[in-house]
């Protein structure tokens, strides 16, 4: 597998921070809903803190693929896609990816505003991006939870996109992502004799 980008396929680097980056907010969702169960206790204190050190992992990866894309390139679109699924598919990254900068921006602005310390896996501590502030916190929190619900559509629509590729077009956008799925078996051509 090639680690830069190639025209027809991702490379080992975007794939890999494309996976990472999944596997995280996986990993996010769950600790989210987890520690709103929490009683209050110092677990509760080290999941919170375990959400905003995978958070800022999350911000710190999207700052690197879009570097990285700048650098590698992206691929180009599989051939036969209609010109507005290449629209929409540029229109979707380019959202998935303003989400994935303000919702951790918008956790650490929250965090700030609550009069929290924030400190990277408790290995140095990182500014704040606000004072104490109740009005600032409110705010930070609304849209936290708003972005979470525009993420969880982005991923649903670009997850069905890349089964709808695969399974009804036929084509290789999902295996360009997933080196080792199988590619897709060409669509049956109608073998009526009488055509």
């Amino acid at each position: 597998m090639p680690i830069k980008n190639l025209a027809d396929r991702w490379g080992g680097v975007s794939i890999t921070l494309h996976w990472l980056t999944a596997l995280m907010i996986l990993g996010l969702v769950v600790v989210g809903f987890l520690m709103q169960e929490l009683a209050k206790s110092p677990t509760k204190i080290q999941v919170y803190g375990l959400h905003k050190s995978i958070g800022l992992t999350v911000l710190a990866l999207t700052v690197l693929r879009l570097l990285w894309r700048l650098f590698a390139g992206v691929p180009a679109p599989v051939p036969g896609m209609p010109r507005w699924q290449v629209w929409a598919s540029n229109a979707s990254h380019g959202a998935l990816y303003v989400v994935l900068l303000a919702m951790p921006l918008s956790g650490w602005l929250y965090n700030s505003a609550s009069g929290f310390p924030l400190k990277w896996f408790g290995l140095f501590a990182l500014p704040k991006l606000s004072g104490y502030d109740a009005q600032v916190k409110a705010f930070a929190l609304g849209a936290h939870e708003t972005l979470f619900l525009v993420l969880a559509a982005i991923v649903t629509v670009h997850a069905l996109a890349a089964f709808k590729h695969h399974y009804f077009d036929r084509d290789r956008t999902l295996v360009r992502m997933l080196p080792l799925l199988k590619p897709p078996a060409p669509a049956a051509r109608d073998t009526d004799p009488g055509v």
